[in-house]
This record gives C-alpha cells, sequence and structure tokens, in this order.
C-alpha cells in the first residue's frame, strides 16, 4: 500500500530528476513517480498538473546553481567566464536534462533570472542591445553544445577501426582515457577564443561611438 503521507514540491522535483539522471528523460512519468515518491498518482497530480509542469519545475531547481552575481561588480568578460563556466557546470551534472533545458528559459525564474542579469549586464557595460543578445546566444550555443556529449568519449576503443581508413585518427582510441581532460580543456579553449574575439568587436565599438 502507498504511504499516506504528504509530499512537497522540492520532494517530488528532487526524485524526478533522480530518475532523468539515472535512465533519461523517456523514463520519466507521473506514474513512475508517484511509485518511487510512496504515493498515489492521484496525489501527486495535487501538486503538479503536467509532466511539462514537472519538467520545467526541475529544469529550473537546476539553473538556481547558475551565476550570473559577476555582472554587478566586475567586467562583462569577467560576468559572461563565471556565466558560462557555471552554467556548463550545472549541465554536466544533468547531462540527461540537457535537451529540455536547451528548448530556451519558457516561464521559468531562474532561467528568465539569468537571462535578465546577462543582458542587462552587457547593455549595461556599453554593449548595444542586439549584441548583448547574439552574445547571450552564442555563449548558450557554446555551453549546451558542450554539456550534450563528450568528445573524446565518441571514439571507438579498437585502434583497428582508424588504422587502414583514417591513419590520422590512429591515436584516437587513447583519447577516451582522458576524456573529462580534453572536454575540460576544449571548453576553455572554445570560450576563451569567443571572448577574445568579443573584447576587439567591444573595443571597436568603443572606438567609433568616441569618434562619432
Amino acid at each position: 500500500m502507498p504511504r499516506p503521507a504528504l509530499v512537497s514540491r522540492p520532494e517530488i522535483a528532487a526524485q524526478a530528476l533522480s530518475i532523468i539522471d539515472a535512465e533519461g528523460l523517456d523514463a520519466l512519468s507521473m506514474r513512475r513517480l508517484a511509485d518511487g515518491l510512496g504515493i498515489r498518482a492521484a496525489s501527486l497530480y495535487r501538486h503538479v498538473a503536467t509532466k511539462d509542469e514537472l519538467l520545467h519545475i526541475v529544469a529550473n531547481g537546476v539553473m538556481q546553481a547558475v551565476d550570473v552575481s559577476a555582472f554587478t561588480d566586475h567586467s562583462w568578460r569577467i560576468g559572461l567566464a563565471r556565466w558560462a563556466r557555471s552554467y556548463r557546470a550545472a549541465l554536466a551534472e544533468h547531462p540527461n536534462l540537457v535537451p529540455f533545458i536547451a528548448y530556451g528559459p519558457a516561464r521559468r525564474e531562474a532561467s528568465l533570472r539569468v537571462a535578465d542579469a546577462v543582458h542587462g549586464g552587457l547593455v549595461g557595460a556599453g554593449w548595444p542591445p542586439k549584441h548583448a543578445t547574439m552574445i547571450g546566444a552564442a555563449v548558450k550555443y557554446l555551453v549546451v553544445g558542450a554539456a550534450m556529449g563528450s568528445f573524446a568519449r565518441g571514439f571507438e576503443d579498437d585502434a583497428q577501426v582508424y588504422a587502414e581508413r583514417y591513419p590520422n585518427l590512429v591515436d584516437a582510441p587513447s583519447l577516451r582515457q582522458h576524456a573529462a581532460e580534453i572536454d575540460a580543456d576544449s571548453f576553455e579553449l572554445a570560450l576563451n577564443s569567443l571572448l577574445d574575439g568579443l573584447r576587439t568587436r567591444y573595443e571597436a565599438l568603443d572606438a567609433r561611438a568616441s569618434t562619432g
């Protein structure tokens, strides 16, 4: 018999995230969640009306860990770097949820708070609103792409797969042993390259404003 105890939204979200982390988005159902909580499905619907609403609650909780505090006290570059790194870290802990989060902020409070802080921080630092929007999108593309999967783990262990037809990839299987390091370093390379390019564009905008 299911236990008659009440459950809270945080408990529901935590159990749902546990299922997603372990088995993926498709494994989550309202019945499966209710069973895991030891309640009847009807009791669960008193707290969450639909699976989509549930996923937004879970995603909102994950996005709470994203840090946009540096935009208020530091330069736009430091703000972007801290945002991107904390964003990647949050998604890396829950890769099975990334496809859902990638769709956009919707009405999720944490995601909208992040978007507002990033856009406001960039515009406040002197970036035109259009540029601020594009920069926010560019960083999101970078972070979500990095969180969707591992480059280094994408190769076969068997070197013979590459030896004859792809000789330049003969050492590819050894990359898997250092996947975490390669993925982290690759993300940093991409992020810093983006930030360096943005700094050049920012200086050009600033120079144009000074002469205008």
